[in-house]
């Protein structure tokens, strides 16, 4: 990876931004881009560096917007019409591409998707626990609240055992934060509940006591069990496995609340990302098109069409004067 490539990637990373960094493996004559070529998609589908012509990189966008969305890594290649001697790579996604100008590429795209970010609230044995389990899952915390709560946060788990407690919550549920995990017994979660007030929807979004029902004692074995849930909620929108367990402790148990909602179109493990850009397909050599604001475009009664670069774009118009 080049310096400024490498600068940029860890300044994306530090502001908790998804892109997909493209990286050119093998390149055949008379290809423009060479091995070694690097660039990064952006979510809005912006490139920032070099990874081929016009419709090598129409090609490299559409697919890491996939890629993005897929959250897998993907070799990609970008053949021209007809070639027959470029070596096969099992596995890779092939992209017949009319409009390249001889040449063949193939290009790895790696999405660098920020980790979920696990809001922590106390100072306690099981709060310092969270962290640490969250760490070696590869997950994110922060200790904002009850300052304020993180953009992009993920789950919120109180574990502060009547510290800042109301206003945390409060704070998390004002910020949309599906997966809200109180850790106390049955009778005070309850208490605290229905002390701020809460509406159905609201309540539905903390569980308490925290955690899935695993016989837990220590602060770490608590601190499991609340990570254990969070992921489930995380990952699959779900937390299971709690309903009707009683018997626990204050700080183990099961959330009463309903299951956390699954991230909505548009987010990734609960990190807001911008609306993908709108495609099309190019109604002369029938590539899959990106839109853009620089993508050739022409309105036809009243009809938008794109094209994959001026040429077919004018070629279209030429028809249409025939």
């Amino acid at each position: 990876m080049s310096k400024r490539v490498t600068t940029r990637v860890l300044e994306l990373a530090s502001q908790r931004r998804s892109f997909v960094h493209a990286t050119v493996v093998r390149a055949q004559a008379p290809a423009s881009a060479r091995a070694g070529d690097e660039a990064i998609v952006f979510e809005d589908g912006t490139i920032d560096g070099f990874v081929g012509g016009v419709c090598a990189e129409g090609s490299v966008r559409t697919a890491a917007l996939a890629a993005l969305r897929d959250g897998g890594p993907l070799l990609l290649r970008v053949l021209p019409d007809g070639v027959d001697d470029f070596p096969e790579s099992p596995g890779a996604q092939v992209v017949v591409n009319p409009c390249l100008s001889g040449g063949a590429l193939e290009i790895f795209l790696e999405p660098m998707l920020p980790p979920p970010l696990i809001e922590v609230v106390g100072r306690t044995p099981v709060a310092d626990a969270v962290v640490a389990i969250a760490g070696v899952l590869g997950y994110a915390t922060a200790r904002s609240l009850p300052g304020g709560v993180a953009e992009g946060t993920a789950a919120v788990v109180l574990a502060g055992l009547g510290r800042d407690e109301s206003e945390s919550l409060r704070a998390a549920l004002d910020a949309g934060v599906q997966h809200i995990a109180l850790v106390a017994s049955h009778r005070r979660g309850a208490a605290l509940l229905d002390e701020l007030g809460l509406d159905a929807a609201e309540r539905a979004r903390v569980r308490t006591p925290a955690g899935l029902a695993i016989g837990a004692g220590t602060a770490s074995e608590v601190a499991l069990s609340i990570m254990a849930e969070v992921v489930a909620a995380v990952r699959t929108g779900t937390a299971t496995g709690c309903a009707g367990t009683t018997g626990q402790p204050e700080h183990t148990g099961c959330g009463g609340g309903a299951r956390a909602a699954a991230p909505a179109p548009g987010t990734t493990a609960g990190h807001p990302t911008d609306a993908a850009p709108q495609q099309a397909t190019d109604p002369v050599c029938g590539m899959t098109v990106t839109v853009m604001p620089d993508t050739p475009h022409l309105t036809v009664a009243g009809e938008d069409l794109w094209f994959c670069n001026p040429g077919c774009r004018d070629r279209h118009a030429e028809g249409l004067v025939g």
